[in-house]
């Protein structure tokens, strides 16, 4: 293993994190937020040769993009980040036992947590601030998209470890080839958890070849149902934000169901989406209702590989079901356990969707838009857990500590 001895350098590091007070780690993490502002322009100069390498009309651009806004918001989240309470030393469980023996389970960090992720840089600095506030080491593995402004984020994040007397170590960033994802992911013994962020494709090669622990996380088929009883005027709002606030991203909307009974006021509900060329790819009974009333020019008609598609671009497709029934079904089918919505005013309709769904977050009357760890207050987040088990959902402190059991005697034996 060519990357062992850097492997074995963060398990050690790893180590000094469990003799830094919560203060001491909300001091470093308010002195990165300060060095991000103070030095951005070391960070967008490399930001600028990520993106000179990739066309502006790859829906990754956005994602691979900084700007002062971007970096003026990722140092606002640290410093959330460093505001919250600690993680750490929660007794989650306690009990004494007939015996006598008192058993206390306390909340500790995993040790050195691994991600993997793509042209995301704000990613690094993300998972650097909820790894170090709760304990934990980083290895870092960013994809070739985002590696200068991966290098530059991290030399930015060492260089103040460095003038806190921290060993450096603790957040490091991996070479951006495959050979390195490759060891990442057989680093037993040293690497305790691995998150990988991205596409469906990586997600499902990290799940497969890891012979270490994974949480799976990301892969987002979008679906928001507009029910026969939905507020017009609610749905499009909803629908155009979840859509189009950032299309790259994994809670944005990829698939529109109504019901047929609001099929007269479909144009109306996607009429926002004009205003940012969205292209729709709409079944037989929307197609014809839009024909000749939503451009030519962005309207197509929608085929099976429509449906369970991550577009991640200005793109959306529309199905329409004759029951909540019908648009469960859907769900069931197409969608990737992320995020689902449903619009109605009806509120039995609305539990009975939110019940029977299989996502992390089920939405009603609100755009998927909000499934992010820091719109949930919980400062930033790690990842959007996708599984059952284990975290599911937004990740953030709690989700990456673990806990041990502290068992206190007085000289008790076992029969």
């Amino acid at each position: 293993m060519r990357l062992e001895e850097t492997f074995q350098r963060v398990k050690a590091a790893s180590k000094s994190l469990a003799t830094l007070t919560d203060q001491q780690r909300n001091d470093i993490l308010n002195a990165v937020a300060d060095a991000i502002i103070d030095y951005q322009e070391r960070i967008l100069a490399a930001n600028e040769k990520d993106l000179a390498k990739m066309d502006p009309k790859n829906p990754l651009y956005d994602r691979l993009q900084l700007t002062e806004k971007r970096l003026a918001d990722i140092a606002s989240d640290m410093r959330n980040v460093a505001s919250l309470p600690s993680p750490l030393g929660h007794v989650t469980k306690e009990k004494t036992l007939p015996n006598g023996l008192r058993l206390c389970r306390v909340s500790v960090p995993f040790g050195v947590i691994g991600m993997i992720y793509e042209a995301r840089p704000n990613v690094t600095f993300d998972v650097f601030s909820l790894c170090f506030k709760s304990g934990n080491a980083c290895v870092l593995k960013g994809g070739s998209d985002a590696d200068l402004s991966n290098q530059a984020s991290v030399e930015l994040i060492q260089d103040v470890l460095r003038s806190f007397s921290i060993n450096p170590d603790v957040i490091t960033l991996l070479p951006a080839t495959h050979e390195a994802t490759g060891e990442l992911l057989n680093a037993v013994g040293y690497v305790d958890l691995c998150i990988p962020r991205g596409g469906r494709r990586l997600i499902d090669f990290v799940r497969d070849t890891a012979r270490i622990p994974v949480i799976e996380t990301g892969a987002g088929v979008v679906n928001t149902y507009f029910d026969k009883d939905g507020d017009l005027e609610m749905g499009k709002a909803i629908v155009c934000n979840a859509k189009t606030r950032r299309v790259s991203v994994c809670n944005a909307l990829d698939c529109l169901l109504i019901h047929e009974s609001r099929l007269g006021d479909l144009f109306e509900l996607v009429k926002p989406l004009l205003d940012h060329k969205v292209t729709l790819y709409a079944d037989a009974p929307a197609y014809q209702l839009l024909t000749g009333r939503y451009p030519a020019v962005l309207l197509q008609p929608a085929t099976d590989d429509s449906f369970g598609t991550e577009f991640m671009d200005y793109k959306m497709a529309i199905r329409t079901v004759t029951s909540l029934d019908e648009a469960i079904a859907h769900i069931d089918r197409h969608g990737s356990g992320h995020s689902e919505a449903i619009i109605t005013q009806d509120t039995d309709a609305a539990r009975r969707f939110q019940q029977a769904v299989d996502a992390a977050c089920v939405y009603w009357n609100a755009p998927t838009s909000f499934t992010d760890g820091a719109q949930f207050g919980l400062g930033a987040e790690i990842g959007i857990s996708t599984q059952k088990l284990g975290p599911r959902g937004p990740m953030a402190l709690e989700e990456i500590c673990t806990y041990k059991w502290l068992i206190e005697g007085c000289g008790q034996t076992r029969p």
